[in-house]
Parts: structure tokens; sequence; C-alpha cells
């Protein structure tokens, strides 16, 4: 049994590589300057002859693609973890408040201090931290739970989004109009340089999460049995609560918030798998795609103008959330 679901599992992420390399080719090959199939293949290949292509493909498209694939894995990754860890589909930092305790931090570099993008990155990864402290230590107090741990997140982003609602409706019409575009989760104005730095954050958090994921696994069998086999369970759930707090926070630095794609793609990946487990590995990949995808659609569905794609994954995420929670509501009904 465990053997095919090892199985399934492998084939399931060879898919989704192969959707994630057609949907990021596809992304290339569009735009103001098209591209076909071949001459991007060539480009990134180093044998392109086209230099404008090779322009528009490299310096303005790529970055885009490649920052959008990051990110994705990063929130996969991420509501994977929390899922876990709460034992309930709907864990996922969008729900639990660390994406818009991100926000906050953003927003108020934004609004309050009127810093660049560098600070605007620290501000949302110190709120998101800030955050994740916050829900841990309230969720502590009588012993963490999966289900205080959600009800408390769900309360602290309640309170945040009223923080947020406030600083922007104080704010000049110039700031307000920045926070509201930031809020909306953008890949526009993406660079190369930006990707590195996000890069060489993930290169840290990626590996942390996987290493921890085997202890995940053994925790999410119950806290006594856990002990019982070795683990150190405040210490493994904490180091888990800082890795998906800190992949939560670099994604939202870098883009915005990126709403629902936490919540939607680690339970995608495991219908597809039929594995009950953390599944990070196809929980990223879901994510990459989901993202990847979700910013072609943005781009193209009203051209020229390109929408956040914020839009598209809020509005997928939603009808998500609908079917989730109906589901949920038929099963306890059922049971």
């Amino acid at each position: 049994m465990v053997f095919r679901q090892e199985k399934r599992g492998i084939i399931v992420a060879a898919c989704l590589l192969v959707a994630i390399a057609v949907v990021s080719v596809w992304s290339l090959m569009t735009g103001d300057y098209p591209v076909s199939a071949g001459g991007v293949l060539a480009t990134l290949a180093g044998a392109g002859t086209d230099s404008m292509a090779g322009f528009f493909i490299l310096e303005l498209r790529a970055p885009r693609v490649v920052l959008a694939l990051l990110l994705g894995a990063a929130l996969g990754i991420s509501g994977a973890i929390f899922q876990t860890l709460t034992a309930n589909p709907l864990g996922s930092p969008d729900i639990t408040g660390f994406t818009t305790g991100a926000a906050t931090g953003a927003i108020i570099q934004i609004i309050v201090i009127g810093g660049g993008p560098l600070a605007i990155g620290l501000g949302a990864l110190f709120g998101g931290a800030a955050t994740g402290v916050t829900v841990y230590l309230l969720s502590r107090r009588q012993g963490v739970t999966g289900t205080r741990f959600v009800l408390i997140g769900i309360g602290v982003a309640a309170i945040l989004q009223g923080v947020n609602g406030l600083l922007i409706v104080k704010a000049s019409l110039t700031a307000a109009q920045t926070a509201a575009q930031w809020l909306a989760g953008s890949l526009n104005a993406t660079g190369w340089g930006k990707v590195t730095v996000i890069a060489m954050a993930l290169a840290v958090l990626v590996p942390a999460a996987f290493v921890l994921a085997r202890p995940l696994t053994v925790l999410v069998t119950g806290a006594d049995l856990a002990t019982g086999l070795g683990v150190n369970v405040p210490a493994v759930r904490a180091a888990l609560i800082v890795v998906g707090v800190g992949l939560v926070a670099v994604a939202v630095s870098a883009a915005g918030p990126i709403a629902f794609v936490a919540l939607a793609a680690p339970q995608l990946a495991k219908r597809l798998t039929g594995s009950s487990g953390a599944g990070m590995g196809n929980a990223g990949l879901m994510g990459a795609l989901l993202v990847v995808a979700s910013d072609l659609v943005a781009m193209r569905i009203v051209a020229p103008v390109q929408l956040p794609v914020g839009i598209v994954t809020g509005s997928l995420g939603g009808i998500y959330l609908i079917w989730l929670l109906s589901r949920q509501w038929k099963k306890e009904k059922n049971a």
C-alpha cells in the first residue's frame, strides 16, 4: 500500500513538472512580442538568433515566470506544513493570519514609514514573523491544538484586517493607492535581482522544511506517541512554525498577498496522490503550477491590461473554499 502511494506520488510529481514546463513556455511565448515555442526553447538554450525575442524572454518574461514558480512553491509547502500541523484543511497561512500579518508589516512601511521596496519586503518579513509568534504564544497557553491554533489565527487575522483598513483610510491618496495595489498581489516589475534574493532565502527555508517533514509525519500520530519515539514535540512544532511563517513572509515580501494558494495547493496535491502525509514536494509543485498559470491568465485575460495575479488566485481560491467548507459540512452531517 505504501509503495503504491509512493509510486502514485512520483507519477503525480512528473505530471505536475510537465504541466509546469508547458505553462511556463506558454507564458514565455505570449505578449506584446509573440515568440514561437521553438524560438523560446532556442533562446533558453542560447541558440536564438532573434535579439528582440531574447530581450523579451530573458529580461522581461523569464524573471516573472521564475518568481511565480518560486513563490508558488513556497506557498504550497507552507500550506502543507500548517495543514498537517493543525490536522485541519483550513489551517493555512491565508486563514490563520500569517499572510495578513505580513501584509500589515508591509503596509506600515508603505504608509507610515514611507520605505522603498527593500524596506517593504523587510516589513512583510517582520510582520509575518510577529504574527506567527503571537498566534503560537496565544494558542500555547493551554496546550497547542490544531483547532485552537486555527481559531486564534482567524481572530488575529480579523484584527489585522481592521488595522490594515484603518491604515489605508488614514493614509494619503498616493500611499493608499500604492498599498491597495500591493495588497492585490502582483508580479509586475520583476527583475533578476529580486528573483536572486528570493531564491537565496528559499534555498535555506525549503531544505529546512524537508528536513522537518519526517518529524512532522510522526507528530501527526499524536504528541504522546511522538514523544515516545524520541521527537522533541515543542521544539519540532516551533521549528515548523518558524519555517512555515518564513516561507509565507518571503512570498508576501516579493509580490504581496497571493491569496488561497497555500490553502488549495496541498489539498489538491493530496487528492491527486491519495496520501495522508505532509506531501511537501507535490504541494510545492502544485503551488508553483497554480501561481504561474494564474499569472498567465492575469496577463492575458484582458490584454493589454495586466491584472494582479492575486485577483485570479483569490477568485479561484474563493470558489475552492466554498467547496471545501461545503464538503466538510456534509462529512460532519453524515458522521
